[in-house]
């Protein structure tokens, strides 16, 4: 697993690098541009090799593009699915200028209408900017489901990447909190398993590409979409141990995206995560082992 965290791209994508070193990353997600604001960065070819020479000098391994909180690739706004649609390209094209693994995006709102119709309309926006792109790939983030955010399930992702027409390059950001909060119990184990079995069985197994931790305020099942700081809410820590030592993530980019730096990943988040993920592996080791103990012996008798 390649843990980090969500850092600014303020005074240029390769000023990010340097942050996520500072904080201890293995990996980074950054916006590519101002969460606040519909117009794009101007980033040209020297931005992008400026970022890859520092990736490449630093001990970092992967970085995520979040496209903006603005889009809505569901809206029945013609203007604002334009405007979503042009954004999502211009996220892809950096996204495979600075080599990023992935754009995540949280797929778009139904509000109060129908849903299905609402992922056909994300689906064709999704088709079509992917088809004005080329490499980087696109990961669909599950939703915590408020609002009529679509995404709050397995079953709905994978109409979404249907709708999507099915591109080998979309896959799925899996978020510890959304997962909790849209009923998924992620807190042991053997409950995660479980989960993943049903994302598996889904979305296929190769979708999954990229995961989100954050702890959540809000409780299994509500709903809500309330990220709390690693270890103090409702996962708690042994659940955050859980997520961080699933064998299934162990070559994922994982990022945080709320700390005690003023709300963001700090450092001690960041080293927090690394000791939370060793007490969860060698957690999964002792009941591996006490397991192990327990079965009877399959030699052949004689």
């Amino acid at each position: 697993m390649l843990i980090g965290a969500h850092v600014s791209q303020s005074g240029g994508l390769a000023k990010a690098v340097q942050r996520g070193v500072d904080r201890g990353c293995q990996a980074i997600q950054v916006f590519n541009q101002s969460p606040r604001m519909w117009r794009p960065t101007a980033y040209g070819e020297d931005d992008f090799a400026a970022f890859r020479e520092a990736m490449d000098a630093s001990p970092l391994d992967a970085v995520l593009i979040h496209a903006v909180y603005l889009l809505n690739c569901a809206s029945e706004d013609p203007e604002i699915r334009d405007k979503s649609l042009a954004s999502l390209i211009q996220s892809l094209r950096v996204g495979a200028g600075i080599g990023a693994a992935g754009v995540v995006l949280h797929p778009g709102s139904a509000k109060q209408g129908d849903v299905e119709k609402a992922i056909e309309r994300a689906g064709a926006v999704i088709r079509e900017a992917l088809a004005e792109s080329e490499r980087c790939p696109l990961h669909l983030e599950d939703t915590a489901g408020a609002g009529g955010t679509l995404g709050r399930s397995f079953a709905e992702l994978a109409r979404l990447v249907e709708a999507a027409g099915g591109d080998r390059r979309i896959g799925v950001c899996l978020d510890s909190c959304h997962l909790l909060a849209s009923g998924y119990d992620v807190r042991t184990p053997d409950a995660l398993r479980d989960v993943l079995k049903e994302c598996d069985r889904l979305l296929g197994r190769r979708r999954l590409a990229s995961l989100h931790l954050n702890d959540s305020q809000a409780q299994l099942g509500s709903n809500r979409d309330r990220h709390a700081v690693l270890g103090e809410g409702e996962l708690g820590e042994r659940g955050c141990a859980v997520f961080l030592s699933e064998p299934r993530f162990e070559k994922l980019p994982c990022v945080l995206e709320t700390g005690t730096d003023s709300g963001a990943p700090s450092s001690e988040d960041v080293a927090h995560a690394f000791k939370l993920r060793r007490r969860g592996k060698a957690s999964r080791s002792r009941t591996a082992s006490r397991k192990s103990k327990r079965s009877p012996s399959r030699g052949r008798s004689r």
